[in-house]
């Protein structure tokens, strides 16, 4: 895997909507107001500000977006404005080899996880599942985002659920670990929203699941859909390939109906017959505190510890 060059203060960094745009041009300036308060300067990408129903303009344009933002010399990174839905469209139109030649981070979530699939097994790149232009920085995120991308640290502890303070009559609610299989596996990353990564599979696009660490997260999904989309990575084959697996969080997924298994049974049900290590709840998703995750870059799951450990820096010095 081609690692991207470290991000620096007061390098330029490419803004992009490669799947659906903010609802208002404010949400915009105000994304590029949260990146310039990390000290970079930024380059709008040509159709930012484009929107066609819940797509950010036509897919090809989009697409264009993205290659030229590799291809500019001047911008060091690319940043996902968002999420929603469309990056699977742009995928045939992308110039990986182009990419390939440029390498330089690529960092976003939830519909963005289709981009890093692509890149990674077309481009060879490692690219990030992280947060996304527009939205605050919680102290948990700058740290974990600067400790990825801007000042890596040697074997970064990444996704562990921060610090809880005891006191009587209290307990962690909001953060807890599920550990339905102890141990610890090593691997390339891979994954990011379970419904992206269940979209792409027979595709030339989906990842690589042989002795990989497979995390997953997702959003506004009824548990009886999470269970249909493991249940299709589990028929495929592809869940049996994994040296381990780390599920992030699944926000608002409850059952609206109350006839339904859990999340919990879901994944025991769908995930023990595995055999490898397995845990619920690391700091990864549609959350306020979250993790960013480099694709591609071997790492460790310790699921006794609660954490994943980066066995190499994602970024060139």
């Amino acid at each position: 895997m081609i690692k991207p060059p470290r991000l620096r203060r007061g390098q330029t960094v490419g803004l992009l909507a490669p799947a659906s745009n903010a609802w208002e041009n404010e949400d915009i300036r105000f994304a590029m107001e949260v990146i310039e308060s990390l000290g970079f300067k930024i380059k709008p990408g040509k159709h930012l500000f484009d929107r066609i129903n819940y797509f950010a303009g036509k897919d090809r344009e989009r697409a264009d977006d993205v290659n030229r933002m590799f291809a500019d010399p001047d911008v060091h990174a690319i940043w996902a404005l968002r999420g929603g839905t469309g990056s699977a469209r742009i995928l045939p139109y992308l110039d990986f080899e182009m990419i390939r030649n440029n390498p330089k981070a690529l960092i976003g979530y939830s519909d963005i996880t289709a981009l890093h699939s692509a890149v990674a097994g077309h481009a060879g790149l490692v690219t990030f599942h992280g947060p996304i232009a527009k939205q605050n920085f919680s102290e948990y995120t700058l740290a974990h985002f600067k400790k990825v991308l801007m000042e890596p640290e040697d074997r970064a502890v990444l996704a562990a659920p921060p610090p809880f303070e005891p006191a009587e009559g209290q307990a962690e609610k909001e953060n807890r670990l599920t550990v339905f299989r102890g141990g610890k596996a090593r691997g390339h990353l891979i994954g990011g929203n379970l419904a992206i990564v269940q979209q792409l599979m027979g595709t030339p696009y989906e990842p690589q699941f042989d002795g990989a660490i497979l995390f997953l997260e997702d959003v506004n999904e009824e548990p009886y859909r999470i269970d249909r989309m493991l249940t299709h990575l589990w028929l495929s084959g592809h869940l049996q390939r994994v040296a381990g697996i780390a599920f992030g969080k699944f926000t608002d997924c409850d059952s609206k109906n109350g006839n339904s298994f859990s999340i919990e049974e879901i994944i025991a049900d769908r995930c023990l017959p595995l055999g490898v290590p397995v845990i619920r709840g690391l700091m990864i998703g549609h959350v306020e505190d979250q993790a960013t995750i480099p694709i591609g870059v071997q790492a460790e799951l310790d699921v006794d510890a609660g954490t994943i450990t980066l066995l190499e820096k994602a970024v060139e010095m």
